[in-house]
């Protein structure tokens, strides 16, 4: 009999929706791309009625619905912290306290709500599964290895901060976890902070800063000593421990203490406003090598306790692209497998998944060519009729196209010229990365393109790395990497004969001078540190982007565009 099961994530950051049949993923969706509120974290209305739709349920038709963790335990962690601490952080406690007892210790009447105002339903088998175990879950069960070593690391769910499992078959096994307020990902969201970027989303760049420090730098040695000194204690197995003197994010209203950190470091705490410096780059750098470092021990010990050779990863950190990278080269495993939608969204996923495998006792199919995530490619999609019709409602001009092939043939004419394309088909992606279906393109060998994209379509800073898009037959001619990376989850390096060498002063110069320093001969996506973070194009998910690809191809020999999100 047929298990149909709803997974929600909601409330902290990155509200999300899934709905699996009978193990098989039918849908899942961000709320953030219906509401346009980045990162919206209110109650995923619009995901659940996507999902619903799509899959042709009702809520009576749901045999259970899954939210992504356990409020219960994570008011206990509130309430034992402040007790801990005490009597710091009591104006935090009394802001908290009440939108707790108002929001979060009533959440199963609050869902229950929330459902009604979709669908009135007369049934409703409503669970909670742990953070990290819908972590774990979205980590294992879609990926393609039957058994496998689970690491996860993300800022808190209601304790863990970290956990390494094991996963066979249909179930997972706590190994060990890393419990609050000792946490990798809240120290990485530290730095992000100091360094003038928003927590819960401008962790990706700092990890985009990072190559702008000097690798060669005293300073930055000095740095990563002055961390491992004064700010946390790693331990082989990796785990650590943070010192709370130098961390407000506890009991306070923020991530660190500015005065202390200042003293440390020797600079202000920057704010979006300031100019980037040089001293701004060279810390980046030292936090993502220390980053890499204690994931490395992670990882090394999940080895060690699984013997498995495969690897899952899940959690906002895991979406840590560079750290991925070093894993993958210090050929641990024999495979690694990340789940696209690696933050809370993608705990909607493993929660769902978790229950489905692990409450009901259901087996697991593996597929060891090829993971379940359908390419990622599992939220709406529209019909000609539908673009029609909305192109008439708002007077755009647009001619039909019978002939795909055409079309490419036009797109990859107009990417050839210069011009920057919108790419809009099929079914929305899963996860923070455009992957050929909601994205922007361009020429990865036009060396002005990813400053036009920066400032002048993204609207954003001008350090940013673009990704590219390289049809996955011809990876190995541009970057150093031997395997499929289809989500954008990995770090490869532009092959060395693509490279043009660096000045001898490089490290010297400005930001801004390093920034338009032409690396490759595909300037637009190689990095300061000569790396990319690819996304591989699979003809098997995304004929239709494959195509677009090829064409280009065909015109100027070059299988790989720039690409990114909407």
């Amino acid at each position: 009999m047929s298990k149909n099961i709803l997974g929600i994530s909601a409330y902290y950051h990155d509200s999300a929706a899934a709905v699996l049949i009978n193990g098989e993923i039918s849908a899942a969706a961000h709320e953030e791309r219906f509401t346009r509120k980045k990162h919206d974290k209110s109650f995923p209305v619009e995901a659940i009625k996507f999902c619903l739709n799509y899959s042709g349920l009702s809520i009576d038709e749901l045999d259970a619905v899954v939210f992504y963790d356990k409020p219960w335990l994570k008011f206990e962690r509130l309430l034992e912290t402040y007790y801990i601490f005490a009597p710091a952080g009591l104006k935090s406690f009394l802001s908290a306290i009440p939108v707790w007892i108002r929001e979060k210790v009533f959440l199963k009447k609050i869902i229950k709500d929330e459902l009604h105002r979709i669908e009135h339903y007369k049934k409703l088998n409503l669970l909670f599964s742990e953070h990290h175990m819908s972590h774990g879950g979205s980590a294992f069960y879609p990926s393609p290895f039957k058994e496998a070593a689970i690491v996860t690391i993300d800022g808190v769910g209601e304790w863990a901060t970290a956990s390494i499992c094991h996963g066979k078959d249909n179930k997972i096994t706590m190994l060990k976890e890393l419990r609050f307020p000792h946490s990798l990902g809240l120290l990485y969201s530290a730095f992000t902070y100091y360094l003038g970027f928003k927590v819960n989303s401008g962790e990706y760049k700092l990890m985009g800063l990072s190559p702008y420090g000097d690798p060669a730098s005293e300073r930055v040695d000095n740095y990563v000593k002055l961390i491992y000194k004064e700010l946390i204690d790693v331990k082989e197995d990796g785990s650590l421990w943070l010192n709370q003197e130098y961390f407000d994010y506890a009991t306070g209203l923020k991530m660190t203490g500015d005065e202390k950190w200042q003293k440390l470091f020797g600079f202000k705490r920057r704010t979006e406003e300031n100019e980037l410096e040089q001293h701004h780059c060279d810390l980046s750098l030292a936090i993502q090598r220390v980053t890499d470092d204690i994931v490395l021990k992670m990882v090394s010990t999940a080895k060690k306790l699984t013997g498995s050779k495969y690897l899952c990863m899940s959690g906002g950190v895991a979406l840590n692209c560079v750290t991925n990278g070093k894993i993958l080269r210090k050929g641990l495993f024999e495979d690694i497998w990340i789940q696209p939608a690696a933050g809370d969204a993608g705990g909607a996923l493993g929660a769902a998944c978790a229950v489905y495998h692990m409450y009901f006792d259901r087996e697991r199919s593996v597929d060891s060519s090829g993971d379940k995530m359908a390419g990622s490619y599992l939220g709406p999609e529209f019909s000609h009729i539908d673009i029609k019709l909305t192109a008439r409602k708002f007077g755009a001009i647009y001619k039909y196209y019978e002939n795909f092939d055409d079309l490419c043939s036009l797109v990859a004419d107009y990417i050839n010229d210069g011009k920057v394309v919108g790419w809009f088909q099929g079914r929305m992606e899963w996860g923070p990365r455009a992957l050929g279906n909601r994205s922007i393109l361009g020429d990865a060998r036009n060396k002005e393109m990813q400053k036009r994209m920066n400032l002048k379509i993204k609207f954003r800073e001008g350090f940013r790395p673009f990704a590219p898009s390289v049809m996955d037959e011809d990876k190995e001619e541009y970057f150093n990497i031997d395997r499929p990376s289809p989500y954008m989850l990995l770090i490869a390096d532009v092959k060395e004969n693509r490279r043009n060498p660096l000045p001898e002063d490089y490290h010297k110069l400005s930001v801004k001078d390093k920034l338009y320093y032409i690396r490759s001969d595909i300037p637009a996506i190689t990095h300061l540190d000569y790396s990319a973070r690819l996304q591989t194009v699979h003809k098997e998910t995304n004929l239709r982007y494959w195509k677009v690809i090829n064409a280009f191809k065909e015109k100027t020999g070059y299988g790989v565009i720039v690409n990114t999100s909407f």
